[in-house]
């Protein structure tokens, strides 16, 4: 029979929805139908299969992988860890696909599924295509094998490989997250004093929500900086593929701050590279790399859309301000917290200076976090179109890569549809505070005309 997917589920750079309501074990075992079809009609026959710690994640694999089989593929299963690990293992593997069951950093009655065509993103027109593919069981048809692979030491060593010898004294918070195991081996292995917290996989997330974006997640790894006297502090999301960060001072250095360091050192190896930043990056990134003889992007928010991007313009270094960091510098190209996290120490010993040094260094703005509030799914694209609108009719500056992000004499604000949640994101940034609150009058000013609640700051 046929099957229809929600129409909420297949988003623009993964799959995401909600366990046992617009997420079920049929829609993963559609997926991987769909998905394997598309593989084997590539000329592939391979797929690397990983899920993450939440409850519902291994019977979405087990479906998915049923999927898979009916296709005709044959699924190597590197099991529970965190997304990079299965990206590392498509490349190890030489697998023609893979496919990461995970929630990310959304609550823990979500789940979803990232994907690999190859070693290259799936996303947009691709995702959806598979939904036209199930409504018309447009399939092939086989019988695939299943075998079981553990590659996590061999992920491990890979990591390793570009570690510098220095010993740091670094707490790292998994927040219970799918990189705790990881993390335990990979520590085990670093020179210096590594404090680990929450490194248990629990996907009731007891202690915190692994997200590193919100300050409030980053409380625990605060105090154990200051309990313990150390440079510096890691923390990483629930499938190990954003990072964040704090300094001995307990001062957030926000994503967009971790992609300064970077290039800078990438930049020493790679003159005149072309580096990206998504529209939620800081004006003084692009200044920044600028300054340092590279080439600034700025581009869409989104995994997917990132790692094409870097493809397209061969970009050695990418990253977000959500704390997603691609290098294609000495590594793969996609996103992984936990090889971003070996960088900062190479980055941090060739540059001889601390963390907190190069965090006190950066230009003092004022800016907002990344600001999030819900909006119905059904309205977050229409609202942004209407903002676009009466923007264009003021004839404001504004880029439209994804949202609008407003030039004004005072800074610049943006506001965006989230595409893995019912949210809109809204960010701000001038160089005073009275400035910075008259970018957010103007936010506030266009989420009232759309009939929406006004940003709380």
């Amino acid at each position: 029979m046929p099957h229809d997917f929600h129409r909420t589920l297949l988003r623009e750079y993964d799959v995401r929805g909600i366990v046992g309501d617009t997420l079920t074990e049929e829609d993963a075992r559609w997926l991987g139908r769909t998905f394997g079809t598309r593989v084997r009609r590539e000329g592939g026959s391979k797929v690397a299969v990983g899920y993450d710690g939440r409850h519902s994640s291994p019977a979405l694999e087990a479906a998915l992988v049923e999927g898979l089989n009916a296709a005709g593929i044959d699924t190597l299963r590197i099991g529970l860890g965190p997304t990079p690990m299965l990206y590392y293992a498509v490349h190890a593997l030489q697998a023609d696909g893979g496919m990461m069951i995970t929630g990310s950093h959304n609550p823990p009655d979500y789940n979803g599924f990232k994907m690999m065509l190859g070693t290259g993103p799936f996303y947009g027109d691709d995702i959806r295509a598979l939904g036209t593919m199930a409504s018309s069981e447009d399939v092939e048809s086989g019988h695939g094998t299943s075998s079981s692979v553990d590659i996590e030491d061999e992920y491990v060593e890979r990591l390793l490989k570009d570690a510098p010898s220095k010993d740091y004294r670094i707490a790292w918070d998994c927040g219970n997250g799918a990189a705790g195991r990881v993390v335990e081996k990979l520590t085990a292995k670093l020179p210096g004093q590594h404090t680990l917290l929450f490194t248990e996989i629990d996907g009731d997330f007891p202690n915190h929500h692994p997200d590193p974006t919100e300050e409030h997640n980053l409380e625990d790894l605060r105090a154990a900086v200051k309990e313990h006297d150390l440079d510096f502090g890691l923390a990483f999301d629930g499938d190990g593929d954003r990072i964040g960060a704090i300094d001995s001072k307990g001062r957030i250095v926000w994503g967009d701050q971790l992609l300064m360091i970077l290039a800078e050192d990438v930049l020493q190896d790679v003159p005149g590279a072309t580096i990206i930043a998504d529209v939620k990056a800081s004006q003084a990134l692009f200044d920044h790399i600028a300054q340092r003889g590279g080439k600034p992007l700025m581009w869409k928010t989104g995994h997917s859309l990132v790692k094409a991007k870097m493809k397209e313009t061969d970009s050695p270094l990418a990253g977000e301000m959500s704390g997603h960091i691609f290098f294609k510098h000495r590594y793969y190209g996609f996103d992984d917290a936990l090889y971003a996290a070996v960088r900062l120490l190479r980055a941090l010993s060739r540059a001889g200076v601390s963390l907190t040094e190069m965090k006190g260094a950066m230009p003092n703005l004022y800016n907002t976090p990344e600001l999030r509030f819900e909006v119905d799914e059904d309205r977050k694209f229409a609202v942004i179109e209407e903002v676009r609108e009466r923007l264009k009719e003021t004839g404001a500056e504004m880029s439209e890569i994804d949202g609008v992000r407003v030039n004004t004499e005072d800074g610049w604000w943006l506001l965006r549809a989230s595409n893995t949640q019912n949210v809109l994101v809204a960010r701000a940034e001038a160089k005073s505070e009275a400035a910075l609150q008259r970018l957010i009058a103007m936010i506030n000013d266009q989420l009232s005309a759309s009939g929406l609640e006004k940003v709380d700051v």
